[in-house]
């Protein structure tokens, strides 16, 4: 053992869970978006003027939010592990000894118990009646026998008997260690909303650059000249102004509030029992078309229970006393256990019982007297009535049963004893007549049917993915509210080829004999075909799915592998929040949308006023300060109402065209409108605090109404908050204390009508643009 541990031949977990924290920080923080916009806020702080410094709050609140929610998925990844054993029981110099996992080395000796889980790949070289459930590694709900020399893979679980097994595979080689290691590796939601704004803001990141010296060059221009300003103190107001005009084209609280109406969606579903480990997953949902979902454990409960009992002739008297006592019996497998919810155990004592075994696969008791008199069997119709040509026909019928899914045993009687001989395993007795079919089924989830049915009202395709039997898997799909006439596929049958496989998988839509390697496969098919697919699991056999499906969506009863990888936890087990996450993603999406045509707007706006004035050497008819005002009044409050307002619309992709067909035409019409007031109140030569009046009045009005489209349908709420953003404007023009700490003064009234009318036919314009670009319907 020394000489393995020293060579490195231990059990010992991989830990590479992808970008480390120095990397995610300077990822998020050293980016060209933040230098410029970092720079400027750091120049004003400089020149003392901090009061037009205020949008560096956003800037922070940005770059911490990148960091925050990365690193916080990256410890929820460090924490995931296939294997939740905390000790292991190994066989060392004739002794049985407790371990930690990360000590077994190799060709260690695992003691395998009930209820005990296998650490390490190994194989058996002792079975006493060893059973394994293997159903959170390949999805398969029935145990397995595991005779010697039978593989077994880590993550598995010991059901029955005991044994003994060598270890073959450990740490990074074992099969559990494999899956977590590429489940682990970081990687971010699919989302629309982030990587859309995320385009624009590296667009903005190229553009600012070169807008900045057009910027720049023209306020120095406008201020005598680039000699004239260096000389005295002229470059301070172009210094404050040109940031003003930079500042104005970056869509700073955009990311902030966006992330905001997530973090809000995200907490909405929490006290639903809905767990959402990263924000973008809220609006998930509502862009898939691909539901692909896991049999057992998710459209399943993940046990039997008992259908009916199917009566063959006559029966004799006692058979539902020697049925309950089989049932009852402690060691029934769980199969039979399901039995007991029905029948009970009257408490005879029999004079012989033969308890379950795989080996022999059925059990049996023997009554000396009293109603049940006789020897009873349970069993598989296949082995017990396959000694018997009279039972041909149950026989038949019980393959019949089989087929649609479920699970038959057959509990027979005979007048003879079961056989005494010791040493040898039990044979069936003679002249077994059979009394009743039992037949049992896979317990699908109450509120299955439900969720599927919904799900397909919304045009989702539900794609079924099992480890079980085909016929069982088609057969539970159906009674969960698929089509009746979905045929299933045998996944072993499937081509590996990608290409290949994106075309078997167009027409069928039920899967049995998954693997979780094809699982995986399977989900990147669909993503390569066009869909966005979302998988919901709560097994080991889940989790590569889970990693690579846009959403991965974990049932919380289920292993902690599916759980740690997974964007979404559905905390109490159940489907029945899956519509309220599709909702919440629905209003989210919709709601940003709107927030983001707010948002670019201005930025459209500010960069033709940017480029316009700088190439005309005029000098920008705004400060820092004011522009903040103007973006409280049109951006900031509203925003935040916006982002929560209930909206059902259905998604549709185009979310970054939609918002660039009505940002651009707007964005220029509300830049006309200011340019065109600017000009006139400058052709009369006012004084430059009166410019910034008639500009700010024009830009508050013309900005409003672009509010005013996107909050439609009006209500309460959204005319209070029109009616606020007025009144705001008035008292910030009308306040001597708010006009001097904005360096504003009030224009001439003809100046003033000026602004009004170019403000009004901006804001005809808009309405024309609103109607031709046919925006989200709230």
């Amino acid at each position: 053992m020394r000489d393995r541990q020293i060579r490195g031949l231990v059990n010992q977990m991989p830990d590479d869970t992808g970008r480390s924290f120095v990397r995610i920080f300077t990822t998020n923080v050293l980016t060209v978006f933040n230098a410029i916009v970092g720079g400027s806020f750091l120049l004003l702080l400089a020149l003392g003027a901090w009061q037009d410094a205020l949008f560096g709050v956003f800037v922070v609140a940005n770059t911490m939010i990148g960091v925050g929610q990365e690193f916080r998925a990256k410890r929820i990844l460090s924490r995931l592990s296939v294997l939740t054993a905390p000790r292991a029981l190994v066989h060392r110099e004739n002794a049985d000894v407790e371990c930690a996992v990360a000590d077994v080395v190799l060709d260690d000796i695992l003691v395998l118990l009930p209820g005990a889980q296998i650490v390490a790949d190994t194989i058996v070289v002792e079975s006493h009646e060893l059973e394994v459930d293997e159903s959170l590694l390949t999805g398969e709900s029935d145990p397995i026998v595991a005779p010697i020399g039978h593989e077994l893979l880590s993550g598995s679980l010991i059901v029955a008997g005991s044994g003994l097994a060598r270890v073959i595979r450990v740490g990074a080689d074992a099969y559990a260690a494999r899956i977590t290691s590429e489940a682990r590796q970081f990687a971010l939601v699919n989302s629309e909303l982030r990587r859309s704004i995320g385009q624009v803001i590296r667009w903005l990141s190229l553009l600012l650059i070169p807008i900045s010296v057009v910027v720049v060059n023209g306020q120095m221009q406008a201020a005598g000249g680039w000699a004239a300003a260096l000389s005295g103190t002229g470059w301070r107001d172009v210094a404050v102004a040109s940031t003003a005009s930079v500042i104005a084209m970056v869509p700073a609280g955009l990311v902030f509030i966006s992330s905001v109406a997530l973090a809000v969606g995200a907490v909405r579903l929490a006290r639903h029992g809905v767990l959402v480990r990263e924000l973008a997953a809220v609006e998930g949902l509502a862009r898939v078309d691909m539901l692909c979902i896991d049999k057992t454990g998710t459209l399943t409960e993940g046990a039997m229970a008992l259908d009916r009992v199917d009566l063959i002739g006559r029966p004799p008297p006692g058979w539902e006393c020697a049925l309950g006592w089989l049932a009852h019996d402690p060691a029934a497998n769980a199969t039979a256990r399901a039995i007991a919810e029905r029948f009970t155990n009257t408490g005879e004592p029999p004079v012989r019982a033969v308890p379950f075994a795989s080996r022999h696969k059925w059990s049996a008791v023997s009554f000396a007297a009293g109603a049940p008199a006789g020897t009873w069997v349970l069993g598989g119709a296949d082995v017990i009535l396959a000694q018997s040509p009279q039972t041909a026909g149950t026989h038949a019928a019980a393959e019949t049963i089989a087929e649609t899914g479920a699970r038959t045993l057959v509990i027979a009687k005979s007048a003879h004893p079961i056989s005494e001989a010791e040493g040898i395993d039990p044979i069936l007795p003679e002249g077994l007549e059979p009394v009743a079919l039992i037949i049992l089924r896979e317990r699908v989830r109450a509120d299955a049917a439900r969720i599927v049915r919904y799900f397909q009202e919304q045009g989702v395709e539900v794609c079924v993915l099992s480890g079980d039997e085909p016929r069982t898997v088609a057969a539970i799909a159906r009674a969960a509210g698929l089509s009746a006439e979905l045929r299933s596929v045998d996944a072993r049958t499937l081509p590996l080829e990608p290409a290949a496989l994106t075309e078997a998988l167009r027409d069928a839509r039920v899967f049995g004999r998954v693997t979780p390697e094809q699982k995986k496969a399977m989900i990147l098919a669909l993503k390569s075909s066009g869909h966005t697919v979302a998988m919901v699991g709560d097994g080991v056999n889940d989790a590569l799915a889970l990693k690579h499906a846009d959403l991965g969506i974990a049932i919380g009863t289920g292993s902690g592998a599916a759980r740690g990888v997974a964007h979404v936890v559905l905390l109490d087990g159940g489907f029945a929040h899956l519509p309220q996450v599709v909702a919440e993603g629905r209003r989210v999406i919709a709601n940003v949308e709107r927030l983001a045509r707010v948002f670019l707007t201005k930025t459209v706006y500010a960069i033709v006023l940017g480029v316009a004035f700088g190439l005309l050497l005029v000098p920008f008819p705004f400060l820092p300060r004011q522009l903040s005002i103007v973006d409280g009044l049109t951006i900031g409050l509203p925003a935040l109402v916006l982002g929560f307002l209930p909206n059902s619309s259905a998604y549709r992709p185009g979310f970054l065209t939609r918002t660039v067909r009505f940002c651009v035409p707007s964005g220029l019409i509300v830049a006309a409108a200011v340019f065109t007031v600017v000009a006139v109140a400058t052709r009369v030569n006012l004084p430059q605090g009166q410019v910034q009046a008639a500009a700010t009045i024009t830009l508050t009005l013309s900005a409003l109404w672009v509010l005013v489209i996107l909050a439609r349908p009006l209500t309460r709420l959204t005319a209070i908050l029109v009616g606020s953003a007025l009144l705001g404007l008035g008292i910030v023009l009308l306040v001597p204390v708010s006009r001097r700490f904005l360096v504003l003064e009030l224009p001439p009234a003809e100046i003033a009508a000026t602004a009004l009318v170019a403000a009004g036919v901006a804001s005809g314009l808009l309405e024309l643009v609103h109607r031709l670009a046919r925006p989200v319907r709230g």
